[in-house]
């Protein structure tokens, strides 16, 4: 029995954290996209990985899984009202609330520390401050009274930042504290394919946020003009992170490094004509059907880092 109970205590974990499908591939990319352009650019040419690097993904990867818990257990309430969400918030109760609350700060608080360790070690400025900017943005878009996840827009904006472009810098700073100007515009490209996939990821929600006051973008403007949005949101992401690819490695580096995003983009357009206030997708099925491009897509631009080693 006690080994059943560990296995189901690992389960939830598992689920709190949304370390399900392809998303630990994903995060692991996050992690360590900055480390692995910094080593093919311009000051950190051909560097492998060494101990700040490797702090940096570790403290990563904690503040990128760390807010995800702590969203699951604010969210609770709302996830318990949700058809395919509600295996979440049982997960929640099975840990407890207040021990999941602490274990995500304590999660949060490991990873600036392991963040500022590598502004300590390296002299580099960039890990100290965007880990503090992460832990800002993400505290924000889920704790009162600010709680930027129920002010439409806002939310996806400082979620997709926290958790894409931010991890970007903190890795990348562990190499070089120096970025050029097509690195800043792979920064934003990344984080607006972020706020685009946050704000595609919430329309299944909406019947749910709407009656828990949760006022994301979908439930302020309706869906079909937030699809509108999403979509324009996307695109912009992706002519950035192609035209910063071009920048820094030529047309056929930007093609590849693009391809899988184009491809999740085109099919999350399709949306336009399947969905309305009363026709919501699948939440299960989005993530089946798109997570393993997003994977793909994500994987390829580290692919291109690594490639020009």
């Amino acid at each position: 029995m006690p080994r059943l109970a560990r296995g189901s205590v690992w389960r939830d974990l598992v689920a709190v954290h949304r370390l399900e499908y392809t998303l630990p591939v994903n995060y692991l990319c996050y992690a360590t996209w900055g480390a692995g352009f910094a080593a093919a650019g311009t000051d950190g040419a051909g560097a492998l990985p060494t101990g700040p690097v490797l702090v940096a993904v570790l403290a990563n990867l904690l503040l990128i899984v760390g807010p995800l818990a702590l969203n699951v257990a604010v969210d609770v309430t709302t996830d318990e009202r949700h058809g395919e969400k509600g295996y979440l918030a049982s997960a929640v109760s099975r840990i407890g609330r207040v021990r999941m609350l602490r274990w995500a700060i304590a999660e949060l608080a490991s990873g600036l520390v392991l963040s500022i360790v590598v502004t300590v070690w390296t002299g580099s400025w960039l890990p100290a401050v965007a880990g503090t900017m992460l832990v800002a943005a993400q505290l924000a878009y889920n704790v009162e009274p600010v709680r930027l996840k129920r002010r439409g827009f806002a939310g996806p904006v400082a979620f997709g930042l926290a958790s894409v472009s931010l991890p970007f810098l903190v890795s990348y700073g562990a190499l070089s504290a120096v970025l050029p100007a097509a690195v800043w515009l792979l920064v934003a490209g990344v984080g607006v394919l972020s706020i685009g996939r946050t704000v595609w990821w919430s329309l299944p929600d909406r019947m749910v946020d709407t009656a828990s006051g949760v006022t994301t973008p979908s439930v302020r403007y309706g869906v079909a003009r937030t699809v509108v949005a999403c979509a324009g949101i996307l695109l912009s992401g992706a002519v950035a992170v192609a035209g910063a690819l071009w920048w820094l490695y030529g047309p056929l580096w930007a093609l590849l490094g693009i391809v899988a995003h184009a491809v999740y983009i085109g099919d999350a357009a399709r949306l336009l004509t399947q969905v309305s206030d009363h026709s919501l997708p699948s939440a299960r099925r989005m993530l089946k059907r798109a997570m393993p491009l997003v994977t793909l897509g994500d994987v390829l631009l580290l692919v291109v880092a690594l490639a020009n080693l």
